[in-house]
């Protein structure tokens, strides 16, 4: 019996976190200075039980100032202690002293809420610090797990935009799993539309991922989207997620609707550009091409703009007005001159040209030259982009067919050679003055 009492005691002396031992006055008799210089010393070269020897004070009497050292700072000298616990702990083998060490960590947090208000510290910061710390250690501290995604969710609130980026949104994924594993699917689906917009394209594809692990069909989906409309019917991410999930429904006259309720409430460059994507799909040409005009002059993003004028030029070829079309092939080519499609564009409006001209009559050898003319821009289609080789070849095997042939480029006066140029306007047929370009005979 009195070797356990003796045990006992020598552990409540030797305890660094023991209540007798936890004196607000610096140990040994130091004054303040005196003791913050060796705690400090010890801080800087890692000696941490050092430093928690010598600075416990700190934290204890809570001294806003320190006599002779006007640089002391209560909030950095408190992060320190929590840095030196928590280092220790990470040291003890037995459980129980390492929870020890980390208890006191926690004590330093609360005492720097109770200290400090809102507007002496970043609160922000200092509850980031705690999640993680409890997240790190939760395997010795009681719910710690519980504790780190209560105050995650709760800076989320507070500020979602800055949560949300923290760790490139690996702590807002930990806080949706939390949520999920708990069942709270409604809340994390509401944690999703909130970051959404602060979200980097990684982070928005693990949204979506997550959608589809909280719904088991799209239509179940769209019934609690729909649900979530009602209560905010001017919602942007829940109308665009809507018009994405009607149109995999194939629900044409509801994406149509959204898409113009989406225009009405903010007319930006993607939502215009995706009411003339619906026209276009519902070959509503003359529709498509009052938001395409619409559209160009809302973006000074090149690649957009030439997107745009090969859109338009693609309507009015469907519309037939061959030199419209060719107008906008031109201009997509202007917005971007290394990009192939305005080229394999060009060839199909050459090769429409030949089949208006003809028309209710037999296909001349002058028609035929208009098709040197189509080759001429798949080789340059090809020429800008290797991935289009194969749809150039295929088109390719339609078109050289029906050029001139060696008996034809013969008898034609004065005989044509391959690699002269020959005139396609006016002179070569009436029907074609305005095309005005010069091919190569092949």
């Amino acid at each position: 019996m009195k070797k356990l009492v003796l045990a006992i005691g020598l552990l409540i002396l030797c305890n660094p976190f023991a209540s007798i031992a936890q004196e607000a006055q610096p140990p040994m008799g130091l004054d303040e200075l005196s003791a913050y210089s060796i705690y400090y010393e010890n801080y800087k070269n890692e000696e941490y039980e050092g430093a928690i020897r010598y600075g416990r004070w700190i934290y204890k009497s809570m001294p806003q100032k320190l006599k002779g050292y006007s640089r002391f700072d209560l909030e950095t000298n408190l992060n320190r202690l929590i840095t030196a616990y928590s280092e220790v702990a990470k040291q003890k083998e037995d459980p129980s002293v390492r929870s020890a060490y980390l208890d006191t960590a926690q004590t330093i947090f609360e005492n720097v809420y109770t200290e400090f208000g809102e507007d002496q510290i970043n609160m922000f910061d200092w509850k980031f610090k705690q999640a993680r710390f409890l997240q790190e250690n939760s395997d010795f501290v009681d719910n710690g797990l519980s504790k780190a995604y209560g105050i995650y969710m709760e800076l989320f609130k507070s500020d979602p935009e800055k949560f949300t980026k923290q760790g490139e949104g690996y702590y807002v994924q930990v806080t949706l799993q939390n949520l999920i594993s708990d069942g709270k699917e409604d809340q994390a689906l509401a944690m999703i539309d909130t970051a959404e917009p602060y979200a980097s394209p990684k982070l928005l594809d693990y949204f979506d991922k997550v959608r589809n692990q909280l719904f088991d069909s799209p239509e179940e989906r769209i019934t609690f989207l729909e649900g979530k409309l009602e209560q905010n019917p001017d919602s942007l991410g829940l109308l665009q997620d809507l018009a994405d999930l009607y149109n995999q429904q194939g629900q044409t006259d509801k994406v149509r609707e959204i898409r113009n309720k989406l225009y009405e409430i903010e007319p930006n460059f993607e939502n215009t550009r995706a009411l003339a994507d619906y026209a276009i799909n519902n070959a509503n040409y003359d529709q498509a091409l009052k938001y395409l005009k619409e559209a160009l002059g809302k973006t000074d993003d090149q690649t957009q703009k030439a997107g745009v004028a090969l859109d338009m030029s693609e309507a009015y070829l469907n519309k037939g007005d061959l030199q419209q079309a060719r107008s906008f092939a031109r201009q997509a080519m202007n917005f971007n001159s290394q990009w192939g499609q305005p080229h394999m564009q060009m060839a199909s409006i050459y090769s429409q040209a030949v089949q208006q001209c003809t028309e209710g009559r037999k296909m001349d050898r002058k028609d035929k030259v208009v098709y040197w003319l189509v080759l001429d821009h798949l080789d340059r289609a090809r020429q800008l982009e290797s991935s289009l080789a194969s749809q150039v070849q295929n088109q390719y095997s339609s078109y050289k067919p029906v050029t001139l042939t060696t008996e034809e480029k013969f008898f034609w006066q004065p005989p044509l050679e391959a690699g002269q140029d020959i005139e396609v306007d006016s002179n070569l047929m009436p029907c074609y003055d305005w095309i005005d370009e010069t091919t190569t005979v092949r």
